[in-house]
């Protein structure tokens, strides 16, 4: 493979002024698990996928042990007669030039099927297990700051300071150059584990986007799952902590 194959499962898809969500492996994998869990729960019809030299290369086990090659796909689902746009998939870009031929791509096949807006989300990285709920948000149009804030999102000044690295920041800069309206939705995560409680946060923010409430249970359960590794996680290094405190302890004393 040399280039990038774009496979239509569809054709003759017609969609009235849809929006889209992109969540692609990133921090905490929290678009992801907010993708994913929307394709579940609206019932998503698959519509594109997405096959790139600038993947990595790798196939995933199916659990009958047949493989499939990574890839990227792009879903469909209708609510409230809202129709809706998802991206999803194994990886983002693992190359620069990749990210952009690939970000170019998504918004040719958003143009495609009329796409107003595009929400691309993720993690924002606190470095912290505790966990605080709230979704960061960054905009390519200042008009979108007052109306993401009456649904709960926080706008930081100068913050992520790093910028937004990947499909999710890259996205916004390229829907400028279109006319598309884009927003970055980023729950808070400590960036070190996977994070269906951030998800959640996100998933809220979506909730009042497409006025609706998705249910949140298999989230929920898997949120459940992850604080008691995260439990371990805290008493491990409280341990490893206690126990570095008294070596230096022993140290100083042998010193003296």
């Amino acid at each position: 493979m040399k280039e990038t194959e774009v496979i239509r499962l569809k054709e003759d898809v017609h969609l009235n002024n849809p929006i889209m969500f992109v969540g692609l492996p990133g921090v905490g994998h929290v678009g992801k698990l907010v993708v994913e869990h929307l394709i579940e729960n609206l019932e998503g019809e698959k519509l594109i996928e997405i096959y790139s030299p600038h993947f990595p290369p790798q196939v995933l086990v199916n659990k009958d042990n047949t493989i499939r090659l990574a890839n990227n796909e792009i879903y469909t689902c209708n609510i409230n007669g809202q129709d809706i746009l998802i991206l999803a998939g194994d990886h983002q870009s693992s190359t620069n030039q990749g990210h952009y031929e690939l970000g170019d791509l998504y918004l040719d096949l958003a143009e495609d099927f009329g796409v107003s807006r595009v929400y691309t989300l993720g993690g924002f990285p606190t470095g912290e297990f505790n966990y605080n709920e709230g979704v960061i948000g960054a905009v390519n149009n200042i008009e979108f700051v007052k109306e993401l804030e009456e649904h709960g999102v926080e706008f930081r000044e100068n913050e992520p300071g790093n910028g937004i690295v990947g499909a999710s920041g890259l996205l916004l800069g390229l829907c400028k150059f279109r006319n598309i309206g884009a927003a970055c939705l980023m729950g808070l995560t400590s960036g070190y584990i996977v994070d269906p409680k951030s998800a959640q946060s996100i998933m809220r923010v979506i909730d009042k986007i497409l006025g609706i409430e998705i249910d949140e249970e298999a989230l929920e359960e898997r949120a459940k799952e992850m604080e008691k590794v995260v439990e371990k996680i805290k008493t491990m290094k409280e341990q490893q902590d206690s126990k570095q405190l008294t070596q230096k302890d022993e140290d100083i004393n042998y010193i003296i």
